[in-house]
């Protein structure tokens, strides 16, 4: 008689674990609480679903134990990802490391996932909610009681409700002893509390951006940076949010240094502005700056450098070159919050992965029970990552709860 795996979730996790349990001979059972499995994945890489990335390594993931993630990636690396989805007719495009499907649709990557699906006659009960768990994988859901010989909690996590995620999987989880580290927006928008963002907003520009908690340096990233009416977005940002998450929770003060000219070192533009000053002299000073940052940054800059609003370019100083050159490598912002979770990509947080065996994805404390992506304490940067822990973790999950105990 075949071994029953119940997959509580239908996302991008839940569908691989279904399809791997299936594969290992099991009767697979996605449970679903939509209307439809994998919406997010539409959502992924502005609707092109950055699929993986060819440049995989241990410091992309992240979570209170760092190294759970890359174990599990190992056992499910990206050659075997990419030959996945290749058996299951996606055409793959390498864009420097990036991989995406060369069609540029999400709905691709979700369509060959259901096409499988349905190959393997693997049910989908849509709008299906699950109330209970116990520890002998009985379920209690919303269209009656199952039992399972295997349970997969694939729920995903709080970030993009919208999409499904509604962190009712961390109550499950909880209910059958596993701790839940408390999960908070990540790869979001930082809102800042200087009232100057409104000026600058729209502006995107390259930049490096450090970020401090109680005056230490906690993290950086550099790239394009965008500005907001309320603060700060764009992938430096995003990078840097669930440091920024972290320590607000905790009550810390929290600071971000913006270099808005990166490609110079600090002598070097003090040297360029003071040549800048000798050429240009007959310039009204507001136009000092002009060609080499974004106009809409440059009242803002002059002004926090004491440069006053009518002098001409010959009139600024050297102090204040010095001032403006530290303002441009440097410019300080508040962190007052991040962004909810409906803006946010991802979690940082979940169920605590140091009760779960890296090696199988089944639970340390609940025996058949295994868990797999968004759900467990692991965030990846952006850049395919997440999408790669969620196909590692599931097909493990998946091979592992389909093959039964050893």
């Amino acid at each position: 008689m075949k071994r029953r795996v119940m997959i509580i979730g239908g996302g991008a996790s839940g569908m691989t674990a279904a399809i791997a349990a299936a594969r290992e001979g099991a009767d697979a059972v996605i449970l679903e609480h939509t209307k439809r499995p994998g919406k997010k994945i539409l959502s992924t890489g502005n609707g092109k679903c950055n699929l993986t990335n060819l440049d995989m390594r241990k410091e992309a993931f992240r979570g209170e134990n760092p190294g759970f993630a890359w174990k599990v990636v190992g056992e499910v690396p990206v050659k075997e990802t990419l030959s996945f989805f290749e058996d299951l007719g996606l055409v793959l495009t390498d864009r420097n490391g990036y991989v995406y499907p060369a069609t540029g649709q999400a709905s691709s990557v979700l369509d060959a996932l259901r096409f499988e699906l349905e190959r393997l006659k693997i049910p989908v009960l849509c709008e299906c909610e699950v109330l209970s768990v116990s520890k002998k994988l009985e379920l209690a859901t919303s269209q009656g009681a199952m039992k399972a010989d295997a349970v997969i909690l694939a729920a995903g996590s709080k970030a993009a409700p919208g999409t499904g995620s509604d962190g009712s999987g961390y109550k499950l989880a909880e209910s059958l002893g596993h701790s839940v580290i408390e999960p908070l927006p990540a790869l979001v928008q930082l809102k800042c509390r200087e009232t100057w963002y409104k000026q600058f907003a729209g502006v995107r520009t390259e930049a490096s951006v450090t970020l401090y908690s109680n005056g230490k340096a906690v993290a950086s990233d550099r790239g394009e940076l965008q500005f907001t009416d309320y603060g700060i977005s764009g992938i430096p940002v995003f990078q840097i949010s669930r440091f920024a998450a972290r320590a607000l929770r905790d009550g810390k003060k929290v600071t971000a240094r913006l270099d808005l000219l990166p490609v110079m070192e600090k002598q070097e533009l003090f040297q360029f502005l003071t040549k800048r000053v000798k050429r240009l002299g007959y310039r009204p000073g507001e136009e000092f700056l002009n060609g080499v940052l974004n106009k809409k940054l440059h009242q803002v800059l002059l002004k926090e450098s004491g440069i006053p609003a009518g002098c001409r370019t010959r009139e600024i100083t050297e102090k204040q070159l010095g001032v403006l050159t530290d303002r441009i490598k440097g410019l300080e912002t508040t962190v007052a919050a991040v962004n909810p979770f409906e803006q946010a990509q991802i979690c940082c947080g979940g169920v605590d992965t140091r009760e779960v065996n890296p090696c199988t994805m089944e639970s340390k404390l609940v025996s058949q029970l295994f868990l797999a992506g968004e759900i467990l304490d692991v965030d990846g940067i952006c850049g395919g990552y997440n999408l790669q822990w969620a196909w590692s973790s599931g097909i493990l999950a998946g091979r592992n709860a389909g093959r039964g105990p050893i």
